[in-house]
């Protein structure tokens, strides 16, 4: 699967009262597959995936799957402290249609030294046995989820491992981890202008019909269900590619692409996607100076609203642009109206 461009982190819509609003969750996926983000990723961290109960959890990827346009790549947050845990929801992810799944450094194995040994053993044994190719999720270091490099590298030869997200912002890492992944290489199925080719897109055989989503105001309200749509591919080459690397951070987009990052996943993509897709098509046209222009603007932005108010200002923010936002579920609060009027004034010059 290829990860080129913004691969848009999804947020998870709640009702007032903190009940799942998979309408909301659906009517952001449809308007988000209408930007030029490749891709969409559900429950990764600013998706609050350790609120969600199993069944929730499980919702929430039918209902993006079948909202989201056929040529979306998409991925799935499966992450739990158990493989076994985790290999259900990688299960779950491959029959509502996903293209990848994100896991994440298991929380017993945060902040304790390296733990080489253990972090191998679970990446290992969920690639082994996962039904979805797997990329791994590595944040900022100071939150305990990073990802040591030497891991990295060695996991980077698995067959199932497509590439990794990281949000580390460390120059000498990211270095050691390129040079360390640089005689990886394999083949991907992509479209004749070199776009990546979902699974949705190609044509599904016999049997098909019975695997069709069915969106969650149907499940809900007791409608009649309609099938989703599936686009076929008629034109498909091969592509080589090496260990994929996207840039996890906001602020940090440039900086990941001149080191050798395909795409990225920026968390302020979900309230700007726009204004995030802007500097990775500057890098691509070239054009250095434009990029980092984009990137600068993005840089106050992602200072106050994406680290100091979190998931709670960006979901004001998707409010701000007509994504449904909403608030946090507890024990997350939502935002007073200060911080409210400075986002606002944060935004102003990022309204879709």
């Amino acid at each position: 699967m290829l990860l080129d461009g913004l691969q848009l982190p999804l947020t998870t819509p709640f009702y007032p009262d903190g009940r799942l609003n998979l309408h909301k969750l659906e009517h952001n996926v449809a308007r988000y597959s209408k930007t030029p983000a490749a891709g969409l990723v559900a429950l990764s961290e600013v998706g609050e995936p350790t609120l969600l109960s199993e069944e929730e959890t499980r919702h929430v990827l039918r209902s993006v799957s079948a909202a989201a346009a056929p040529e979306k790549v998409l991925i799935a947050g499966v992450s739990r402290d158990s493989v076994a845990g985790t290999l259900e929801l990688v299960e779950s992810a491959a029959e509502f249609g996903y293209d990848a799944v994100l896991v994440r450094r298991p929380s017993m194995l945060r902040g304790n030294g390296e733990r080489r040994k253990e972090l191998l053993a679970y990446f290992q044994a969920v690639s082994d046995r996962s039904a979805l190719p797997v990329v791994l999720s590595s944040s900022a270091a100071e939150d305990g989820a990073a990802l040591p490099a030497e891991v990295v590298i060695e996991l980077a030869g698995h067959s199932k491992i497509l590439g990794m997200v990281d949000g580390s912002g460390d120059g000498a890492r990211v270095e050691s981890i390129k040079a360390g992944t640089a005689n990886y290489k394999r083949d991907v199925t992509v479209t004749a202008v070199f776009a990546a080719v979902t699974g949705r897109m190609q044509s599904r055989s016999e049997g098909a019909e019975a695997k069709d989503l069915i969106l969650a105001t149907e499940l809900m309200d007791g409608m009649p269900a309609v099938a989703t749509a599936t686009k076929t591919v008629t034109k498909t080459r091969t592509k080589v590619v090496g260990f994929q690397r996207l840039a996890g951070s906001t602020d940090g987009m440039l900086e990941g692409l001149s080191g050798g990052a395909v795409g990225a996943m920026p968390v302020f993509a979900a309230a700007a996607p726009q204004a995030c897709y802007e500097v990775l098509a500057a890098w691509k046209d070239g054009d250095e100076g434009l990029a980092r222009e984009k990137q600068v603007r993005l840089q106050e932005v992602a200072a106050r609203i994406e680290r100091q108010m979190g998931v709670a200002g960006i979901k004001f923010g998707c409010d701000l642009n007509g994504y449904f936002g909403g608030r946090p579920r507890l024990p997350l609060l939502a935002l007073g109206g200060d911080e409210r009027a400075e986002i606002e004034a944060l935004m102003q010059g990022m309204r879709n």
